[in-house]
């Protein structure tokens, strides 16, 4: 097996790996929503509005995870193109020695930088893959939208059926608000078409 062959397996292995980092963040995120309700049937708000956080962040990396693995894999294929039609460079080559260790590290930041590398020794990049260089500008973002928290606490609440007093950003009603909102319009309306029945 050649230095390329090798490499090649390590980058098919990678994806699968970010894959797995992924799932693994879609579990987080279920277990601190759980968590999210617990704390506000115990109403404990500042809890809930951590545990809010954690599963937003866990989201977002869940999402990063994905997309790295797709565009690990995309750079897999043309490698092996490369290597199916002898068309590896020595500047390619290059790129491979430190590719092991960053693969391994499944940190974000370097493999992208590694990936860099790669898709610049390939003449022909796909769409897919410049559109998810986009994607992945701020891969490794910490900070959680606060509408997003907002949003999941409400949802959580609606699930264990109490209501929340939160003041929502401007612009933004939970779906709480609305159907709390629409059933006292219904009887509103239902009083009045009573009202007119009587007067008839």
């Amino acid at each position: 097996m050649s230095k390329m062959e090798k490499q090649l397996f390590n980058l098919k292995f990678a994806a699968k790996e970010l894959q797995r980092n992924s799932k693994k963040c879609d579990k987080d995120e279920r277990a601190e929503k759980a968590k999210v309700k617990q704390a506000i049937q115990k109403g404990n708000m500042e809890a809930a509005k951590i545990h809010a956080e954690n599963a937003i962040r866990q989201k977002h990396q869940s999402i990063n995870f994905l997309r790295m693995s797709a565009r690990v894999d995309a750079v897999a294929s043309r490698v092996q193109t490369a290597v199916t039609m002898n068309q590896v460079s020595k500047s390619m080559s290059g790129v491979v020695k430190s590719m092991e260790s960053t693969l391994k590290s499944m940190n974000l930041e370097k493999i992208s930088a590694l990936m860099d590398k790669f898709e610049n020794q390939f003449e022909t990049l796909d769409v897919q893959t410049a559109q998810m260089e986009d994607t992945m500008g701020n891969t490794t973002t910490l900070t959680t939208p606060q509408n997003e928290v907002d949003t999941l606490l409400h949802e959580m609440a609606d699930e264990a059926g109490l209501d929340l007093n939160l003041e929502l950003p401007a612009g933004q009603t939970s779906s709480l608000a609305s159907s709390v909102a629409s059933t006292e319009q219904d009887e509103l309306s239902q009083r009045l078409s009573r009202l007119r029945g009587q007067v008839s």
